[in-house]
């Protein structure tokens, strides 16, 4: 799993390859045995079994009876967790946001390249389902969709469609609060005029059809012409939106400032999709924490985990570690990978980590990139945790998922073996023909290099030294001129 900087570079650097056939099925019976599991829910089981039929699993325990026509995978001395979930990503597709401000009737399925680095670089890190969306630089994005990195088409790398849309009431680059706010609210007035004359004509249309003539004023009209619209009768510009307003559709919804969040909650209680929002917030919002406590909505936090902020008065620098404020106030929130770096950051697994340094607790860290992850994408009955019913979407690691020392072995997604370390080509490229033995073996061939550097200029040294000495012996033998000339030549 852990690669050196200068092996990122070769890797991104090297050709793409496909880590499952398109045509692949899992096995119909799995059974990973003799690993250290962590199922998340439960205690954790030092050496057990997960069994898995037809891509589900179906039994988890120290004590599973494994069927005699089942295939074993000996994952001994391992450890065996849920996959690690990203729940918001705008990696993998075209562009992150159109220039366009507002644009529900998009969908980021028409943005999705499987051909993307990104996607091979997940099953590398342990990712087995990825929240692809409209990123902040919007008012009001497209429909998402919920990935696993695998698959040759969209459709095949499909685990949920139209999952959400995406809201920012943190200004788009380029504008600020008002002109946000002031565009949020001109789009859900004109959604009510729209949908006031789609009533109004539905009405003179079921009029027409009895051969009648309008008897109504507009308003008795709209009113009646209500009951008669069918979801087709919406346009596309309109739909999500509408099943937005209707509570049928989350929204995960970007703050980037504390002042953000009671906008939001505001806005969200208006126009009825506050029962299905999931913040996405910046680092600042901790501030806001009342609010967020009292809304109890899912929380997904943003990449950077240190809010730093100097004091007005003092000078002073002061830095707040935000998920153990989320933690303290009891709080469920997800944690982010950083894009686009070659830092530690960019593991899922290392940014639990650092929330068990900063006083969260093992439990709720890795939670934070399994279990409420799916939660807050409503797929925790088959996602984010080892337990009978759920896919098996299962990481095979190296070691403790919250030791950096720690690479991933294996990953299953559906029970298909979608990645194998020991078969991965980039790695091999990079490392040879066992990328586990990588950091022993570069370690042993720079001290090897660095013995036979230091022998060959002690040899060198003495080779000089014993060719001086026979010239010495030479020049005391010769006469002055003679000297003088070796001593020039030399």
């Amino acid at each position: 799993m852990r690669t050196t900087f200068l092996g990122v570079a070769v890797l991104l650097a090297t050709p793409f390859i496909v880590a499952t056939p398109s045509w692949a099925v899992p096995p119909v019976k799995l059974a990973l045995q003799g690993g250290k599991i962590i199922p998340v829910v439960g205690k954790v089981i030092d050496k057990g079994t997960v069994l898995i039929e037809h891509g589900k699993i179906t039994a988890v325990g120290a004590d599973v009876e494994i069927p005699y026509d089942a295939m074993v995978v000996d994952v001994s001395g391992k450890v065996v967790m849920p996959g690690m979930i990203d729940a918001h990503s705008q990696r993998g597709m075209d562009v992150s946001n159109e220039n366009a401000p507002v644009t529900p009737f998009l969908n980021v399925y028409d943005s999705i390249d499987p051909s993307k680095l990104y996607f091979e670089d997940a099953l590398r890190d342990g990712i087995t389902s990825i929240h692809i969306t409209h990123g902040h630089n919007t008012v009001i994005g497209g429909l998402s969709r919920l990935i696993h990195p695998i698959g040759m088409t969209p459709e095949e790398m499909t685990q949920a469609a139209d999952v959400a849309l995406k809201i920012s009431v943190a200004p788009k680059r380029g504008s600020d609060r008002m002109v946000q706010f002031a565009t949020l609210r001109e789009t859900f007035l004109e959604l009510d005029d729209y949908l006031e004359k789609l009533a109004e004509k539905k009405y003179e249309e079921s009029l027409e059809e009895k051969d009648e003539k309008i008897d109504v004023g507009p308003e008795e009209a709209q009113k009646r012409g209500k009951e008669l619209i069918k979801f087709e009768d919406y346009d596309d510009k309109h739909a999500n939106l509408i099943k937005l307003t209707r509570g049928e559709l989350t929204t995960f919804v970007y703050c980037d400032r504390a002042g953000d969040v009671g906008r939001a909650i505001a806005l969200a209680k208006k126009h009825g999709f506050f029962d299905r929002m999931v913040f996405v917030l910046g680092t600042h919002c901790y501030k806001a924490i009342a609010e967020l406590k009292k809304a109890e909505r899912p929380v997904v936090l943003g990449p950077e985990l240190v809010h730093r902020e100097r004091d007005s008065l003092t000078g002073k620098l002061v830095e707040t570690f935000v998920p153990k404020v989320f933690a303290d106030a009891r709080l469920r929130f997800s944690l982010l990978p950083s894009p686009n770096t070659s830092l530690a950051e960019r593991y899922l697994n290392y940014q639990a980590a650092r929330c068990v340094r900063g006083g969260v607790s093992r439990s709720r860290a890795l939670k934070a990139i399994t279990l409420y992850p799916a939660k807050a994408l409503g797929m925790d009955k088959k996602l984010g945790s080892l337990e009978a019913g759920k896919l098996a979407n299962i990481v095979v690691l190296s070691g403790d998922p919250l030791d950096f020392s720690t690479w991933v072995e294996q990953v299953y997604i559906k029970g298909i073996k979608a990645y194998e370390r020991s078969e991965d080509v980039r790695l091999k490229q990079l490392f040879g023909d066992d990328p586990a033995e990588v950091s022993e073996e570069a370690n042993g061939d720079a001290d090897k290099k660095a013995e036979e550097k230091t022998n060959g200029k002690a040899d060198e040294k003495a080779g000089d030294a014993a060719a001086g000495s026979d010239k010495t012996d030479a020049t005391t033998k010769d006469t002055p001129a003679d000297k003088g000339e070796s001593d020039s030549n030399n």
